[in-house]
C-alpha cells in the first residue's frame, strides 16, 4: 500500500547534516541510526520533526474506486441472494397441491363394520303370553373378525322381536309358502340389506315336511318353531335355540364372512385351501362402473345351416329384467353379432360310445383364443366385456358334446371361462342340407342367464339341510341375492378405493417432482370424503347409500391415479435439473463469490490491525 513521502532534515550532533526521504506521517518520532564507516562508528541523533499528511489526488481516487467496487459487489450479492435465488426457486419448483394425508393414513388402517337389521316376528301359537311380556324387544350381537394387521371386520346384528299383526296373520294363512311370501311383500317392503324372519308354529302346513326354513323371492323367510319352543320351556332356552336358527338364515340371505373376505382380495392376500375356492373367487368379474355384454352366434358352415335367432326378443324377455334389477350395481350395454365361418380352433374327437364328437375339459382352454380374435368387442369400450357365444357345429362334427373331467357329458352342453364369458354348443338335427334352423332361445337364454349370474358375482350356494329356497322370479334374481351382491360390491369398492388412494399417496410422497395439480387434489379429497361416507353408511346399515358412495370413491380414486398430468415430470429428476442450471449460473456466481471472499479477508485484516494498535 503506497504512502506519501516527504523530506526530513537530520542533524549530526557535531553540526553536520544530511537529508533523508522518510515515510511521513502525522506523528512525531525519534530515529537513532548507527552507521559504521571504515571501522569508525558515527552516532546520529535524529532531532524531532513534524511531517504533515498530504495524500495525493491519485491515491484518493483509488480509495474511492475501491470502496465503490466493494459496494457494487455487495449490492450484486444481495440482489442475487435476496431476489434471484427466491425467484429461481419459485419459477422452477414443482407445484404440489395439498392432499388430505392424515385422512388417507387413517383409511390405510381400515376397520369396517357391517350392520344388519334383523326383524323376528312371532306368529300366533309360537310364544306364550308370559313369554311375549318378558321378551326383550331388541338384541344386539357383535362379531369381530380381524383379517390382518391393517384390516379388520366386525359384524353387528340388530335384532328386533315383535308379534305379528292381524294382516300379517292373514298373510300367513295362505295355502303355500310362495303365496305367503308374496302377500307379506305387498303389506310392507323391507329396506335394502335387512332380513325379516316369520316364526310359524311347528304344526303349520306352510312348510313341507322336513323343511324348517323357507326362503322366498323377497327379504323374508319362514321359520318353523322347533321343539324347545313348546310350552313349559323357559324364555332363555327358546331365544337361544331361535338365535342359532336365525344365524343360519342370515348366512343364506345376508352376507357371509367368506364372501366379505373374498371382496377384500385387492387389499389383503387370501389363502385358498382348495382349487375350487380359487376358481370360485376368480370366476366373477371385478367391480366396475359398467359392463359390455356381447351375444355372438358362430356359424362355421353358412352354406349348410341357415340360422335364425330372435336375439332382441330373447334379451328383452330374459336378460333385461335381470339387468334392470342390477342397475344399482353398474351400467350395462348390450350388443349382438353373427360370425360366419368362425371355428373353435380345436378339432373335436369322435367317441364311438356316444356316436358323436366330444370336446373334453382339457381342450376347452384352447377354444377361446381363436374365437376371441374375431369378436372385436373389447376394443370399443374400456369397461369389461362379457362374451356369450352360441356355436352351431358344422355337419362334419355334428353332434358335438362337451365332457367334464370324468368323461361325462355336460347337461347344458356349455362351459364358462372365468372373467371372460361362456360358450354353448347348439346341436341341430337334419340330414338334408342346406337346412333352416330356428334356434330355441328359451333353452339358450336359460344357460346364458345362469352364466351371467356367475360372472356378475351372484353366488348360488347350496343351502343347509332343512332349507327350501324358492324360485328367484321372472327377474332371475331374488331380493336377498341382490343384497348379498351389494354387500360384496360395497366392501370390494371400499377396499379397492382405499388401496388406490394409499398407493397414490405413497407414490407422490416418494417422488417429489411429480406435479400435483388442483384437480388431482380435488379428486383425491372427494374420493376420501366418499370413502368416509361409505364406511359410515356400512356401519349404519344403509346398504344402498353405502354402495353409491363406494362407487363414487372408486371412480374418483381411479381418475386421480391415472391422470396424465402425474407423469409430466416423472423422468426429470433433480440431477438433470442441476446439470441444466449449473452452466448458466456458475460463471456469474464465481466472481461474486470471490469478491465476497476478498472483502471478508480485508475486513479480517483491518480488525487485526485495530487489535494490534490497541495492544
Amino acid at each position: 500500500m503506497n504512502t506519501p513521502e516527504s523530506t526530513c532534515i537530520l542533524e549530526r550532533n557535531h553540526g553536520l547534516s544530511m537529508s533523508l526521504k522518510l515515510s511521513a506521517g502525522p506523528r512525531v518520532a525519534e530515529l537513532v541510526q548507527r552507521v559504521g564507516t571504515e571501522g569508525r562508528v558515527f552516532y546520529w541523533t535524529a532531532v524531532s520533526w513534524s511531517c504533515p499528511a498530504a495524500p495525493t489526488e491519485k491515491m484518493a481516487a483509488i480509495e474511492v474506486e475501491r470502496h465503490r467496487g466493494r459496494l457494487a459487489a455487495l449490492a450484486i450479492a444481495v440482489v442475487v441472494i435476496a431476489v434471484g435465488v427466491p425467484l429461481w426457486w419459485k419459477t422452477t419448483e414443482t407445484y404440489r397441491a395439498w392432499l388430505p394425508v392424515t385422512q388417507i393414513n387413517q383409511l390405510a388402517q381400515l376397520q369396517l363394520q357391517l350392520s344388519v337389521e334383523v326383524e323376528v316376528v312371532f306368529s300366533r301359537g309360537t310364544l306364550t303370553a308370559e313369554h311375549q311380556k318378558k321378551v326383550d324387544p331388541t338384541h344386539t350381537r357383535l362379531e369381530e373378525h380381524p383379517v390382518d394387521e391393517t384390516t379388520g371386520l366386525s359384524y353387528r346384528y340388530e335384532t328386533r322381536y315383535r308379534t305379528a299383526t292381524i294382516m300379517e296373520e292373514d298373510a300367513l294363512n295362505q295355502p303355500t309358502a310362495a303365496e305367503t311370501d308374496q302377500s307379506l311383500h305387498l303389506l310392507s317392503e323391507s329396506p335394502c340389506g335387512s332380513v325379516v324372519i316369520y316364526v310359524v308354529p311347528e304344526s303349520s302346513t306352510l312348510l313341507p315336511e322336513g323343511v324348517s326354513v323357507y326362503v322366498g323371492q323377497r327379504r323374508t323367510a319362514l321359520l318353523r318353531a322347533g321343539r324347545p319352543m313348546r310350552l313349559g320351556v323357559g324364555l332363555k332356552e327358546v331365544l337361544a335355540h331361535l338365535e342359532t336358527q336365525v344365524q343360519q338364515v342370515l348366512k343364506v340371505m345376508s352376507f357371509s364372512h367368506s364372501d366379505i373376505t373374498a371382496a377384500l382380495s385387492d387389499r389383503v392376500r387370501l389363502d385358498y385351501s382348495s382349487r375350487d375356492g380359487l376358481v370360485d373367487s376368480m370366476r366373477a368379474f371385478k367391480s366396475s362402473p359398467g359392463y359390455e355384454i356381447t351375444f355372438s352366434l358362430l356359424n362355421p358352415d353358412p352354406k349348410s345351416h341357415h340360422l335364425h335367432w330372435d336375439i332382441e326378443a330373447a334379451v328383452q324377455s330374459y336378460i333385461q329384467p335381470l339387468l334392470s334389477k342390477l342397475a344399482p350395481v353398474a351400467d350395462f350395454s348390450l350388443d349382438s353379432q353373427i360370425l360366419y365361418y368362425a371355428v373353435l380352433g380345436v378339432n373335436p374327437r369322435y367317441d364311438p360310445s356316444l356316436n358323436a364328437y366330444t370336446l373334453n375339459a382339457d381342450s376347452l382352454s384352447h377354444v377361446i383364443n381363436p374365437v376371441e380374435a374375431r369378436l372385436g368387442s373389447s376394443a370399443a369400450s374400456s369397461n369389461p366385456v362379457l362374451n356369450f357365444l352360441l356355436y352351431v357345429p358344422d355337419a362334419r362334427h355334428s353332434p358335438l358334446y362337451i365332457t367334464d373331467h370324468r368323461k361325462y357329458t355336460v347337461v347344458s352342453n356349455a362351459f364358462s371361462s372365468p372373467r371372460w364369458g361362456g360358450i354353448m354348443v347348439y346341436n341341430v338335427n337334419g340330414t338334408e342340407l342346406p337346412v333352416d334352423i330356428n334356434i330355441d332361445m328359451t333353452r339358450v337364454m336359460g344357460v346364458f342367464l345362469a352364466q351371467l349370474r356367475l360372472m356378475l358375482g351372484v353366488q348360488s350356494s347350496t343351502p343347509p339341510p332343512g332349507f327350501l329356497v324358492g324360485p328367484c322370479g321372472p327377474a332371475g334374481l331374488a331380493d336377498w341375492e341382490l343384497d348379498r351382491l351389494l354387500w360384496s360390491r360395497s366392501v370390494e369398492n371400499v377396499a379397492t378405493a382405499t388401496t388406490t388412494i394409499t398407493s397414490l399417496a405413497q407414490l407422490l410422497d416418494q417422488i417429489g417432482n411429480i406435479v400435483i395439480n388442483d384437480n388431482i387434489a380435488e379428486q383425491v379429497s372427494a374420493a376420501v370424503a366418499s370413502l368416509q361416507l361409505a364406511v359410515g353408511q356400512l356401519e349404519a346399515g344403509n346398504l344402498g347409500l353405502a354402495l353409491q358412495y363406494s362407487k363414487e370413491a372408486i371412480l374418483q380414486s381411479e381418475r386421480a391415479f391415472f391422470d396424465p398430468s402425474l407423469l409430466h415430470l416423472l423422468y426429470f429428476p433433480d440431477d438433470q435439473k442441476f446439470a441444466i442450471y449449473i452452466p448458466l449460473f456458475l460463471p456469474m456466481c464465481v466472481p461474486i463469490l470471490l469478491s465476497l471472499l476478498k472483502m471478508a479477508a480485508e475486513a479480517r485484516q483491518r480488525r487485526r490491525e485495530r487489535q494490534d494498535k490497541k495492544e
